[in-house]
């Protein structure tokens, strides 16, 4: 008798899982994600780009913002330490020579305008405060020509702010594809819309 219970047990539990983990499917961004105000993007620390091109990542970095100022879903602001999120890009390249902490990527005065909008502030550099500087890491922060080896997409992630060294926890989400920081467009902000998108109706569906 306890023999056939134990089967039958077995077999409701095979029939009951696929629809159960079908119902329990994992929300694609976090409710803080869906809830954040404000955002800063900011270069990965150590990302290089070639010497050809020393402003790749400067150009990623506005034109996301220019993307995220036309959504008008976040408020952008100069300053990790007040920014809800944290968008890190780094543009994808071949092997080759590099060039790290490029002049080019100091934006002393900012200026940008786009519908209607105009965004004023400064920057000198990379921020220092996103990755703790300890063993293994260069506290150097002037240029340096190099040979590094990175992955040939470009890079978009996002980090939860108000934390101490954002950048050394795991990304919340992160997008990688050729050209994905490229404008007018940006893909990679058109992927974060379907991404946050797809997190609001999850969330809606939850009893």
């Amino acid at each position: 008798m306890s023999t056939r219970f134990a089967v039958f047990f077995l077999f409701v539990l095979m029939i009951a899982s696929p629809s159960e983990a079908k119902d329990k499917k994992k929300q694609v961004l976090p409710d803080f994600v869906l809830k954040a105000e404000t955002v800063v993007v900011v270069i990965e620390p150590d990302a290089g780009e070639p010497v050809t091109n020393p402003t790749a990542n400067r150009t990623a970095q506005d034109n996301v913002e220019r993307q995220l100022e036309k959504w008008g879903r976040f408020r952008l602001v100069m300053d990790p330490q007040v920014a809800d999120l944290i968008i890190a890009v780094r543009t994808g390249h071949a092997a080759g020579p590099t060039i790290s902490n490029s002049p080019g990527d100091d934006r002393p005065v900012i200026i940008q305008s786009g519908d209607g909008n105009v965004r004023v502030g400064g920057q000198q550099g990379r921020p220092r405060d996103l990755v703790n500087p300890g063993i293994g890491r260069s506290v150097d922060r002037g240029p340096r020509i190099g040979n590094e080896i990175g992955p040939s997409e470009d890079m978009f992630s996002i980090y939860r702010g108000g934390i101490e060294y954002p950048l050394d926890a795991p990304p919340i989400w992160r997008y990688m594809a050729k050209g994905a920081l490229k404008g007018p467009q940006v893909p990679a902000v058109e992927q974060f819309k379907k991404a946050l998108t797809e997190s609001e109706k999850q969330r809606a569906q939850k009893p």
